[in-house]
């Protein structure tokens, strides 16, 4: 229980940092593709690549993966239903067969219906979530945060020669 009130408090954090709307929504995407697809795959580590490689909040993609984990399994029935159909179709047989017999692509483990499922379900889903992250980090941080900073507990540590350091130092730091 703790690890999970950890990684929700880290969470809460990140939305609260001065760390950008796209940045932080992003990470959400890619931790959405990580907690609904298996883990030992290439394209997981694909992923993972793409979170060391470019400007991602690797924070909110640990912390969605973690929490969209736990759909993933609820939803496993469905992915299956969906890799089948897609590994069934008469039309992609050539493709597929030719895909198993390349070096790398075996590794991906396409050929099982909840790994393939989950790939299609992810990859048609992402830019919704992309969206909807967007749209509730600048809401969070328009209505949440907003009315926190009104608060007088606020307004009395930003008035204390500790903020006020602490406050010049972090200006300081990014420059």
């Amino acid at each position: 229980m703790g690890l999970i009130l950890k990684q929700l408090f880290s969470f809460i954090k990140l939305l609260n940092s001065d760390t950008g709307n796209i940045s932080l929504a992003l990470g959400m995407t890619c931790g959405f593709i990580l907690g609904m697809t298996p883990v030992l795959s290439l394209h997981s580590l694909l992923i993972f690549l793409i979170l060391f490689f470019f400007r991602i909040q690797i924070g909110a993609a640990l912390v969605t993966a973690f929490f969209f984990k736990f759909v993933a399994f609820l939803l496993d029935p469905i992915f299956h239903y969906v890799g089948s159909q897609v590994l069934e179709m008469n039309s992609l047989r050539d493709t597929f067969t030719t895909l198993y017999n390349m070096p790398i692509v075996p590794y991906t483990r396409f050929n099982n219906s909840i790994v393939m499922g989950s790939a299609v379900v992810t990859i048609l889903l992402s830019p919704f979530v992309y969206i909807a992250s967007t749209i509730f980090i600048k809401k969070y941080r328009e209505t949440v945060v907003a009315r926190f900073k009104e608060t007088k507990a606020w307004k009395a540590l930003e008035a204390t020669k500790f903020y006020q350091w602490y406050y010049k130092y972090d200006q300081y730091k990014w420059n």
